[in-house]
């Protein structure tokens, strides 16, 4: 298997990303990148607001949605991360009882034509994160517009091992949609090695900021770059 940093420099622009990954060490961490081309994808950063590590803009204005957003939060059992306000929208349907599948249920791909950004969310348990769900609401490749609705279920990664999901595939020009999964190897022992493996990865024209957290100790105790 490819290594995460292989993977994430051969794709310059790679969008956003969710990462679950166990550490040579033996720890299950979960990650989650950002990058940007434009001005407006370029103004955020991430901060911890009340235990929940939000994307929000470096330069004060109207809150928009689909750039601004809780990427990690927690319940009583679960780590929640991803790229948009289906974050806070799993995590409250798992506060109500449901079970992880129903919480990753009915999403839709961004409203972001011609993209059509994939919605990516995972869920790590709080047990040492033995299990973890990942789900992807996409754009079709054929005509219809309707979103397809992937959930994946990933048990007992191996030290080395993780699963990513990226937005995009793109050489930073031309972007297309990226595969639903991709398994791929980490170097890292640990939390602050595991982030310079993703951040370093990244092309620094268009890096933004990239966090590692425990999902033991919950969103709070996310590790951050920028």
């Amino acid at each position: 298997m490819l290594t995460v940093h292989d993977l994430l420099a051969a794709n310059p622009y790679p969008g956003r990303g969710v990462l679950c990954a166990r550490t040579r060490s033996g720890a299950v961490l979960g990650g989650y990148f950002l990058t940007g081309r434009s001005p407006a994808s370029r103004d955020r950063a991430l901060r911890l607001i009340d235990d929940d590590l939000v994307v929000g803009p470096l330069t004060p204005g109207e809150r928009d949605p689909l750039r601004h957003y809780a990427a990690a939060t927690t319940t009583s059992e679960w780590l929640v991360l991803g790229n948009g306000e289906q974050v806070s929208q799993a995590a409250e349907r798992l506060r109500a009882g449901a079970s992880p599948t129903e919480a990753l249920s009915g999403f839709e791909y961004e409203p972001d034509p011609p993209i059509r950004t994939s919605r990516l969310t995972a869920l790590i348990s709080r047990d040492s994160g033995r299990t973890t769900f990942f789900g992807a609401a996409r754009p079709s490749r054929a005509a219809r517009p309707t979103s397809n609705v992937m959930t994946l279920a990933v048990e007992d990664l191996q030290p080395g091992e993780a699963v990513l999901l990226t937005t995009y595939e793109s050489d930073g020009e031309q972007v297309s949609v990226a595969a639903p999964f991709t398994e791929v190897t980490v170097d890292a022992g640990n939390g602050p090695e595991l982030l310079d493996e993703i951040w370093w990865a990244l092309d620094e024209r268009f890096r933004i900021a990239a966090a590692v957290v425990d999902p033991v100790r919950g969103a709070g105790s996310a590790l951050t770059t920028a």
